[in-house]
């Protein structure tokens, strides 16, 4: 396996009322094996401490006062410098190898554009987590990726080069009434392959489950995939994505013969 140059990372974190579970994810951050280039924290119309503490966890405060994780995202892409944007949340708590991690994935295989991970929860009844976690996750993936035909990202737990977002960020919608995540999968799906790496996990708070949050996420769900019918219906997505990958191995194919007839070539 070829080694290509080791890129670096930002790390964009949007926030909105969550200071205390923004400083133990800061502090997660602080304790990687490899630093990141930066990390952008988005406060997203704070009326607590929130880009204080991020301010004191060693982050860039940015501001965005478009209400929606979306527009809030966006802000800490497109000021992002590094080669590859991460993306977590507030309540998000990561591993000491979550860079590591990253930086192996894409610096061993130049066509990994797109990474996203699973997650565990961190609070809530301990014996309840493990399973919830499944449920919850594994609802997401399966039917997301029903309408999708592959892999969504999970917020909480993704990567793309940077060049992706450049790509796609003019077609990505920034309504806060769309499930964020899902419609970011809809436009990368179109010309990247998101793959799902079992390695690259973090911690997540169970506050997703409580209360009406698990219903708010479904109906923006539904809007999401309502708003990219009928032109993203999933058979005609899987027949783009298969003629795309037929026009990629192809153009590799075509790559690969130039260069071997050039080495092969008698010297002068």
């Amino acid at each position: 396996m070829t080694t290509h140059d080791r890129p670096t990372v930002s790390v964009v974190v949007p926030v909105k009322d969550d200071a205390r579970p923004l400083e133990r994810c800061l502090a997660s951050l602080a304790r990687q094996t490899v630093a990141p280039l930066e990390v952008l924290v988005v406060d997203n119309g704070s009326s607590d401490d929130s880009a204080e503490t991020a301010a004191k966890g060693g982050a860039t405060v940015l501001y965005q006062g478009t209400p929606g994780i979306a527009a809030a995202s966006r802000t800490g892409y497109d000021r992002a410098r590094g080669d590859v944007i991460a993306r977590i949340d507030a309540d998000t708590r990561l591993p000491a190898d979550w860079i590591e991690t990253l930086v192996e994935a894409f610096s061993s295989d130049a066509a990994v554009d797109v990474v996203t991970g699973r997650s565990i929860f961190t609070d809530g009844p301990r014996r309840a987590r493990r399973i919830a976690a499944l449920l919850y996750l594994g609802a997401y993936y399966a039917l997301a990726g029903l309408a999708l035909t592959h892999v969504p990202v999970f917020g909480s737990n993704f990567a793309m080069r940077r060049e992706a977002w450049e790509q796609v960020r003019d077609e990505v919608h920034d309504s806060d009434r769309l499930h964020d995540d899902f419609d970011l999968s809809y436009h990368l799906g179109r010309r990247y392959r998101i793959r799902l790496l079992p390695q690259l996990r973090s911690g997540i708070s169970m506050r997703p489950l409580i209360g009406g949050g698990g219903a708010l996420r479904v109906r923006r769900g539904f809007s999401t995939v309502v708003v990219h019918w009928p032109h993203d219906l999933p058979w005609l997505r899987l027949a783009r994505r298969v003629a795309l990958r037929r026009r990629q191995r192809l153009s590799a194919l075509s790559r690969t013969a130039a260069l071997t007839g050039r080495s092969s070539s008698p010297s002068r």
